[in-house]
């Protein structure tokens, strides 16, 4: 399936395939090949790791930030999505994945530890959670092994410091890391859960309205990114059928 494809399956109105499509393959592209981020096409890439490293630089890049903030963060969006296709119609490949990490001569030695411990479950931040949440942030569930360690602001938009800060992490039931890290929820300053109008049928996934966790204001910095940036605000107009 293309990411064309997979847009239209998702329910993207054909205005927004095209910008997201216009997006990765045209001047996002070009960009990432101009500061010799990439050698081809973004579309050529399938491991999600490798795109979120690669985009983790385009972020970074001047005429990103000024062209993004101008088109009103399209270029952000068209990012975020690619990665979503990948984890969706790509297997994951860990080992490539590590190795890709490992290779890159851009990452300093403690951000590879960071990213490939991430990558397996492991590490730090994943310890400081269990040790600061003592279980499902919303629902309370125990068992730690059935827990994933999810960051609040996304890892791609994080500095080092930030990937390992408690403060910008939930531990989550996979149900809940799921919807939360593709923005069909988050939760408001008093934490209380707002549900995405693009989650459709969110009690079959055991999510109530009524759901809360406890946040601080260290967590609010990086909720607050995550309500603007990440969580999906508004219905998807379902494009018509061809």
């Amino acid at each position: 399936m293309t990411f064309k494809e997979w847009m239209r399956h998702t329910g993207l109105s054909p205005s927004t395939i095209s910008k997201y499509e216009s997006a990765i393959n045209g001047v996002l592209t070009a960009w990432a090949i101009d500061n010799k981020l990439v050698e081809g096409s973004l579309n050529s890439i399938t491991s999600k790791t490798q795109f979120e490293l690669i985009a983790s630089k385009i972020h970074k890049l001047p005429i990103y930030k000024e062209r993004n903030e101008r088109g009103h963060h399209m270029y952000s969006s068209a990012l975020i999505k690619y990665a979503e296709y990948l984890t969706e119609d790509y297997g994951s490949d860990i080992e490539s994945d590590i190795e890709f990490i490992i290779n890159d001569s851009s990452i300093n030695t403690t951000e590879k530890n960071i990213l490939i411990k991430s990558r397996i479950g492991q590490g730090l931040f994943r310890q400081k959670l269990i040790g600061y949440w003592d279980g499902c942030s919303v629902t309370s569930f125990k068992d730690t092994n059935l827990l994933i360690a999810s960051h609040i602001k996304p890892w791609k938009d994080s500095s080092d410091i930030e990937r390992l800060d408690v403060f910008n992490g939930l531990l989550l039931l996979p149900n809940l890391d799921r919807v939360f890290d593709t923005g069909l929820i988050t939760f408001a300053e008093d934490g209380l859960i707002k549900i995405s109008p693009q989650l459709t049928e969110p009690a079959k996934l055991g999510i109530k309205a009524d759901m809360r966790l406890s946040l601080t204001s260290e967590h609010e910095i990086y909720m607050i990114f995550h309500r603007k940036f990440v969580y999906c605000e508004t219905q998807q107009i379902v494009a018509a059928t061809e």
